[in-house]
């Protein structure tokens, strides 16, 4: 058996897959938040181009990945499927653990996959300059190099504690010629009335989202640009499933168990999508979707209508949510710090079809060493999530020979402060308290 499996360029998948069709009962529409009614693409076509508002709404199975980004997906794409011998070995266990490697873009995180698309469909629409959030910086990192292919400026609002814990994100960010700052920020209404409320928030993406749409939304050669949550964003994150499906045929396996970190939900959605099809037809397959205990949404969270960000400008999405007034302690895994999650992932929660499961920190990060020292790579304190699970799934029952399949949603190469403060013993556990999320959830939006 080979330790990895590389596609050649032509055999890269040329659609994204679409979920939503499949989806058994399907979603609920998005909200305008003014009217409660279902909310058309006229109106969020003030913040986002029509091209990915198409895909928003779309109900066809398989979207056409446009020359343009299938020739930028190349400088990275197709991305390795790679078997963990060595883990497997650390573990003793009989099981077969395999991972899609997507660290391997320029960036170092999955992030770029719907960063290049989003980024092609604002220039083919005349759009200047693009405006964003980003949690630990990846989604900002992935941005910042799609814009720089295409010619738009990009602004980035990052959230306040990365924005201090990762520096050398903001270098990557800059590199690439974006402009960045803490958020909240002074730079906006929204971020001057926080700071002068909270001066000492740490912020969450929450209130980034809340300044990259009112940034985008008060000038007219600016759209907004969505890292995770949203339909156009999980579609476009099909590809890693897609791809990792002819893969595992080439090993001349199956997976039994589907495994992603959440936060927002594009990654996980990214591997597991492709793979749903197969499990309504009646394939045994276990969807195991992780987030930290210090932020979690789907297994502490509700399934209701609410805002996705602190200043309610975003449309009403129907998702597990904490609600949008939910700030996140501290951690070190930046990317799963948000109050909702994806209304795809969500939905599939619902449908019991995916089975969430919360983690702890400090276990997150001892797999990450372990999977450092027996497979070579550093993941991203996000990542690790994934790869907590991963073990624990391997050693449920060492015996059983099951096949496991887990999205390395990105490398931990500019996280090395987290790891540093790990090893220093100055991280800790953190289970949000009940009564804080119920404080939190008290201000849903009545519907």
């Amino acid at each position: 058996m080979q330790k990895k499996i590389i596609l050649r360029d032509d055999e890269m998948p040329r659609q994204w897959y679409n979920l939503v069709p499949d989806i058994p009962n399907g979603l609920q529409p998005p909200l305008d938040p003014e009217t409660k009614e279902p909310m058309g693409p006229e109106k969020l076509s003030a913040v986002f181009p029509m091209g990915l508002l198409e895909q928003e709404m779309s109900q066809e199975s398989f979207i056409d990945i446009p020359e343009e980004v299938l020739d930028i997906y190349k400088i990275w794409r197709p991305a390795p499927l790679v078997r963990a011998f060595n883990l497997e070995k650390a573990l003793g266990t009989k099981a077969k653990i395999f991972f899609k490697n997507e660290g391997i873009s320029p960036v170092g995180s999955h992030k770029a996959n719907s960063a290049v698309p989003q980024a092609y469909y604002n220039m083919k629409e005349g759009v200047r300059r693009l405006a964003t959030e980003t949690g630990a910086g990846q989604w900002g990192s992935a941005l910042s190099f799609a814009t720089s292919k295409f010619g738009l400026d990009c602004k980035v609002y990052m959230v306040r504690v990365s924005f201090k814990q990762k520096p050398y994100r903001k270098s990557m960010m800059q590199t690439f010629g974006a402009e960045i700052v803490a958020s909240p920020s002074e730079d906006t209404r929204t971020g001057r009335k926080i700071l002068a409320e909270f001066p000492d928030t740490p912020g969450s993406l929450g209130i980034a989202i809340s300044e990259a749409l009112e940034d985008a939304s008060s000038r007219e050669d600016t759209k907004y640009a969505l890292g995770s949550v949203l339909n156009h964003v999980c579609i476009h994150q099909s590809i890693i499933g897609l791809e990792a499906k002819k893969q595992m045929e080439i090993a001349g396996e199956y997976p039994d168990v589907i495994i992603g970190c959440c936060g927002g939900g594009s990654n996980f959605a990214g591997i597991a999508a492709p793979y749903i099809p197969d499990y309504l037809e009646g394939k045994k397959i276990k969807f195991l979707g992780v987030e930290p205990s210090s932020c979690p949404t789907l297994t502490m969270g509700k399934l209701a209508y609410d805002f996705g960000d602190v200043a309610q400008t975003t449309p009403l999405l129907y998702m597990y949510t904490l609600g949008h007034d939910f700030i996140p302690p501290g951690i070190h895994a930046g990317g799963l710090r948000y109050h909702g999650m994806s209304p795809i992932i969500s939905a599939l929660v619902r449908e019991n079809i995916i089975e969430p499961l919360k983690v702890h920190q400090l276990e997150c990060f001892e797999a990450g060493v372990l999977f450092a020292k027996t497979e070579g790579i550093i993941p991203a304190p996000e990542t690790c999530h994934a790869i907590r699970a991963a073990i624990l799934e391997a050693t449920r029952n060492p015996d059983e020979p099951r096949t496991i399949l887990f999205n390395f949603s990105g490398h931990g190469l500019i996280d090395m402060a987290s790891y540093d403060k790990y090893f220093a013993g100055e991280l800790h556990d953190y289970d949000y308290p009940e009564e804080e999320i119920a404080r939190s959830m008290a201000n849903l939006p009545k519907i």
